[in-house]
């Protein structure tokens, strides 16, 4: 088994759950140490080291890594889109310094290799909307895809300035059963589902042709765990990936779900969510990180439906 030690600082969010499971899987309970500023998912702290930490902390954060001899980071904390633009600048301080403090231990030669998360939020209004490519405009309208574009020219720069092995991904819309949504905008695609099983119907805070990029949990962490296990010469790009599976919009996703739950009805009220959504891509353009490192969805729209229902209803 290989003997990677791992530290996944914001292991209790909606990815960092997910992860941290899957990478005890892979190498060991013991070599993966779970972090967070307080305790959240149980099976986090109950399946392997779980230590408290606060992300914004240099010398926590310094500290753990070195009581623990960790090689590899998994940065998973950050305030996500529609909870950041309710407190911007702790939003900033958050997604930045946290980042911040990792780059600058992996330049000490203290961290061998940094996963740190992107998003479809570093794309705004001016960005092509259909199958945006991989370098293209960037003019984020929110402060979560301010913060997500900074993070990404910072990522380059250490990388080229300092040679420090950091590897991104820009996530779209996740959608998992094991985790209740998480104030994002693409988070009503969780939310539905549950609804669904609740009570059958839904009420949607986006309009029914909103079209956006998303992605079913599983695929999201496979492509997490596959660019961090690539060889170091096959990525090419160290500011971000764009990563896609699927694209729909409230409509479609209604009609999936009726599909196999009939009587399903959805409504609509729309809020401020909509102006963030309207912001983004509808579709993305994934050829670099096919090309680069062999990736390829598992999910579309029916299957993951099925899916989220069945587990859903256990």
């Amino acid at each position: 088994m290989d003997t990677t030690k791992i530290l996944i600082i914001g292991a209790c969010g909606q990815i960092g759950s997910e992860l941290t499971l899957k990478l005890r899987e892979i190498y060991g309970l013991d070599n993966v140490v779970a972090s967070d500023i307080r305790k959240g998912e149980q099976d986090v702290f109950k399946t392997g080291p779980f230590e408290i930490v606060d992300a914004m902390n240099f010398d926590q954060v310094a500290g753990l890594i070195e009581k623990y001899q960790i090689d590899e980071v998994y940065l998973m904390a950050a305030l996500l889109s529609a909870t950041a633009e309710k407190n911007p600048a702790f939003a900033w301080d958050l997604n930045m310094n946290s980042l911040y403090h990792v780059l600058n231990l992996a330049k000490e030669g203290k961290v061998k290799k940094i996963f740190w998360p992107s998003s479809i939020a570093v794309f705004g209004p001016t960005t092509p909307k259909n199958n945006t490519p991989q370098y293209t405009v960037m003019e984020p309208s929110t402060v979560y895809g301010i913060s997500k574009q900074t993070g990404e020219r910072w990522c380059e720069y250490y990388h080229n300035k300092y040679g420090v092995d950091v590897r991104s991904i820009r996530y779209p819309g996740l959608i998992s059963w094991k985790t209740p949504p998480g104030g994002g905008t693409t988070d009503y695609a969780v939310d539905i589902y549950y609804k669904a099983v609740e009570n059958n119907q839904y009420t949607c805070f986006l309009s029914e042709n909103t079209e956006l990029p998303m992605m079913y949990m599983d695929d999201a962490i496979r492509a997490t765990v596959s660019i961090m296990q690539a060889k170091k010469e096959d990525v090419k790009i160290r500011s971000s990936y764009n990563l896609a599976a699927m694209s729909f919009t409230p409509k479609e996703i209604a009609a999936a779900i009726a599909h196999i739950q009939p009587g399903f009805e959805i409504g609509y009220e729309i809020d401020f969510r909509q102006e963030i959504a309207d912001s983004w891509p509808s579709s993305i353009d994934d050829s670099e990180a096919r090309k680069d490192w062999s990736w390829k969805p598992e999910y579309n729209l029916e299957s993951m439906t099925k899916v989220m229902l069945e587990n859903l209803k256990k």
